[in-house]
């Protein structure tokens, strides 16, 4: 403890068993440097790991554990560029979608769990889900919503998502949607 002192009362000052008890309990047990573990791997999500992120995930709502399709089939008008294809280029759907589940690494799972705040305190205008798409696609190349002016939007990406983006997309929960707003997905 920082001050041990201040954990006697003064009743007690003079007793040299009560003393000795405190001193001793207080070399045997130092929170400082669970309290610093505790800070470091749970509470801040900056360098938290493993369950520290799993706890911010779920305070946000995201999971770790993602359904990653692993083929494309053909698709009508509700289906995307990104999960389904055009007549003759993939099979029809045969009602047993073959799925595969992909754990996301702490460094991704972080980049998530911030997008996903940043989601829920986000006023759904374009320039902060564009900010959203920013931090979750750095690197990536462009990624851009755009309000069509008709009650949709269309998310904008100019490079291909990677199976696993393409589940943060669609399944993750982190790409705001305005009420009462269509939303679509297109490569450009």
């Amino acid at each position: 403890m920082q001050n041990v002192e201040r954990t006697i009362i003064s009743q007690y000052s003079d007793s040299p068993t009560l003393r000795s008890l405190i001193y001793a309990w207080d070399q045997a047990i130092d929170p400082s440097a669970w309290i610093d573990d505790f800070y470091q791997h749970i509470w801040n999500v900056d360098t938290a790991q493993g369950i520290g992120l799993d706890i911010w995930g779920r305070i946000v709502g995201v999971g770790r554990v993602l359904n990653i399709a692993s083929a494309k089939f053909f698709g009508f008008d509700e289906a995307t560029t990104l999960s389904a294809d055009p007549f003759n280029q993939s099979p029809f759907f045969g009602g047993q979608q073959l799925t595969s589940n992909f754990i996301l690494s702490d460094d991704g799972f972080r980049t998530l769990i911030l997008a996903k705040a940043a989601a829920n305190i986000s006023d759904n205008s374009v320039p902060s889900i564009n900010r959203i798409l920013m931090m979750l696609f750095s690197g990536r190349g462009n990624a851009f919503v755009q309000d069509n002016l008709d009650m949709t939007m269309t998310y904008a990406f100019s490079f291909t998502p990677t199976p696993v983006e393409t589940a943060i997309i669609q399944q993750s929960g982190v790409l705001p949607r305005p009420s009462g707003v269509s939303v679509s997905m297109v490569l450009v």
